[in-house]
Parts: C-alpha cells; structure tokens; sequence
C-alpha cells in the first residue's frame, strides 16, 4: 500500500489556487467591444473627465455641429461649442437661414459637418450605438456625413442586446423626448427613424466617451 507522508499532504493541500485574471467591468468590456469594429471607445469615470475629453478632440476653430442632446447639454459643451465663439459652430448659421430659400444650403451644412458631437439612446453589450430620431437630422452625420463623430454616453445606456435597446428608446427615451416637444413646440414629436451603427469602416472615425456617471436621459 502506498502511503503519503504528512509534509507531502501538507504540501499537497496548501498548494495555491492559480489567481483568476479580473474579468473586465461591464463598461471596459463594451468599450472593447466597439474597438474592435473599429470605433474609438474612452473609458470615464466623472462628468468633468468626459468633458474635457471631448474638448481635446476637437481643435479651437473647427466646424462643428451638434444636435440637442440632453448629454451634451448637461456637460455644458453645447454652449461651449456653440455660443462661445472659439469654433466655426453650424447651428447659428442655420438659425439665421431662410429654410423655405435656402433649405438646400441648410440640409448639406447639417448634414456633413467636419465634427458632429451628440449621443445615442441606448448602447448594447455586444458594442452595437443605436440612435432614433423623428427627423433623422443627426443620424445622416453619424452615419457617414460628418468628418469625425463624438458621442458621450452616460453608464445607464448600456443594455443587452438590440430588443432592450429598441424597449429603451420606446419606454425611456421616446416619453422623455416628447414631454420636451411638448412644452417648446405644443404638438408630439413622432419616432421615425432608428440607426444600427455597429462599426467604422474607416477606424477612429467615430469615438465613443462612456462615462460612469449616469448622464443624459
């Protein structure tokens, strides 16, 4: 009979466990997701970090365009960008337009601005942007019209899959969107329009700021 010294049984049951390697967190794991479609995906922690993150991407005197996203709005940026004078910003020249003689002019300069700066409704775990809109202003510069695409999204975006997305947009984003609608313009708004932006063809051509803190709707 063969027997095991008590040192060799010692040794035997106190043998380390080999260390797991750390799963990454929910937001790391989407970020890397994006990355590899292509997108340029950054990892925040507070409102200010994601602010500042946006600011060093775009350079003083850059054409840029923004819709109004309640994100951008909270970050301060849309006034940054818009009012502050230190950029060539799209939206007052298209207030000061005429659309009925010069909606043209008004569609290309929305529509292909070198920087276009927003969010999304919902972000799934698989790195998939999904965005919706009534008139679909925004979604022809995300989609391939804009020269370079910025978007912040707060943690609670991220969902599972493109089925809680599309829930997202009809139980959280739409309600809120339209009560907005409501109060500035007295009529409902309506869901028209949804993209599915699941990667860049041209890399870094889109880059994502996800930011820990919840923001926006």
């Amino acid at each position: 009979m063969t027997t095991t010294s008590p040192l060799a049984e010692s040794a035997l049951t106190s043998s380390p466990t080999p260390a797991k390697p750390d799963r990454p967190d929910r937001l790391e794991r989407v970020a890397g997701a994006m990355r590899s479609h292509g997108i340029e995906a950054v990892v925040v922690d507070t409102h200010d970090e994601a602010r500042a993150a946006v600011l060093e991407r775009v350079p003083e005197g850059a054409e840029v365009h923004s819709g109004k996203s309640k994100t951008i709005e909270d970050l301060g940026l849309f006034a940054e960008f818009m009012d502050s004078g230190r950029y060539d910003a799209i939206r007052p020249k298209l207030y000061a337009m005429n659309r009925e003689t010069q909606g043209r002019e008004m569609r290309k300069l929305g529509a292909t601005p070198d920087y276009e700066l927003g969010s999304v409704a919902a972000v799934t775990e698989d790195g998939a942007l999904v965005s919706a809109s009534a008139t679909g202003n925004q979604l022809a510069a995300y989609a391939g019209g804009a020269g370079r695409v910025i978007l912040v999204v707060g943690s609670q975006k991220i969902v599972m899959d493109l089925d809680a997305a599309l829930a997202r947009i009809h139980d959280v984003v739409f309600p809120w969107e339209n009560e907005r609608v409501r109060e500035k313009m007295g009529v409902d708004t309506k869901l028209e329009k949804v993209l599915i932006h699941y990667g860049e063809w041209t890399p870094g051509r889109t880059t994502v700021i996800l930011v820990r803190d919840p923001i926006g709707i």
